[in-house]
């Protein structure tokens, strides 16, 4: 019985009868209209909101969610360039940046020596003053050295590689899940558990194939769709995926620049 109020939910809010950020009727509204209990709303609010259709306030009620994003999943373009070129408004919260020590894992993602320095770099990535993403980017300190001296709060990355030390990004792998948000997940983006959100995982070259950048990021998905273009009768070749090790467990991860 949820899934029929539910889906009768959905239908309205695609046909535009329930309008982006509007607030829906309240459970007891709801109940009356589809004759069934407040448990059985609950239960269809909880199944929209998981799904990012709706989103819910504590205390004040459940909102239709506004429009997602289209992102797509075919060029390699910087975030803050993909979003700027959509009318978006983008900054950041550094959380930490720093120059670290490359372990096994990033000695071996990024083609450096074992303790060979690494730049990090802990973004939350915000869209028009909302947290989007929570990102996290490891690069060879050798090819950018000194590139914490500028502000990443504003500036975006790729175009600091590319204009003041010529590495610019070319071509990358780049692994998408999905997950559940952790609990530090949630509060970072400010979500309410349970709430899923994408999981990345890229590994960013130069046109020459030296790597500049490992990352790790997850983005809200109930801010955004990704889209790629098919095509028919590819090469076999290309269906031999290479599985990108994430640096951190499935919920923590990341975007990109």
């Amino acid at each position: 019985m949820y899934q029929a109020v539910a889906d009768a939910l959905l239908e309205q809010i695609r046909s535009g009868q329930l309008q982006a950020n509007q607030r829906v009727p309240s459970e007891s509204e709801l109940g009356e209209r589809f004759g069934v209990g407040r448990n059985t709303v609950r239960h269809a609010l909880a199944d929209l909101a998981a799904r990012g259709f709706l989103k819910t306030v504590q205390g004040v009620g459940s909102f239709v969610a506004g429009e997602r994003v289209s992102k797509t999943a075919e060029y390699l373009m910087g975030f803050t360039q993909e979003m700027l070129m959509q009318g978006r408004q983008v900054s950041s919260d550094v959380l930490e940046a720093a120059v670290i020590r490359a372990d096994p894992f990033l000695a071996r993602r990024l083609q450096i020596q074992l303790g060979g320095e690494v730049v990090y770099l802990l973004r939350v990535r915000l869209m028009d003053g909302e947290p989007t993403a929570i990102e996290r980017a490891y690069l060879p300190h050798e090819l950018c050295p000194g590139i914490l001296a500028n502000d990443f709060s504003s500036a975006s990355l790729y175009q600091v590689l590319a204009e003041q030390y010529g590495c610019r990004p070319d071509h990358a792998e780049q692994e998408i899940e999905a997950s559940l948000a952790t609990p530090q997940v949630a509060e970072l983006l400010k979500l309410d558990l349970p709430s899923v959100v994408f999981v990345f995982h890229r590994e960013t070259r130069l046109a020459d194939g030296r790597v500049i950048e490992y990352v790790d990021s997850e983005v809200r998905a109930d801010q955004f769709r990704f889209y790629t273009n098919l095509k028919l009768h590819a090469p076999v070749q290309d269906f031999a995926f290479r599985r990108l090790p994430s640096r951190v467990p499935a919920g923590g991860g990341q975007f990109g620049e």
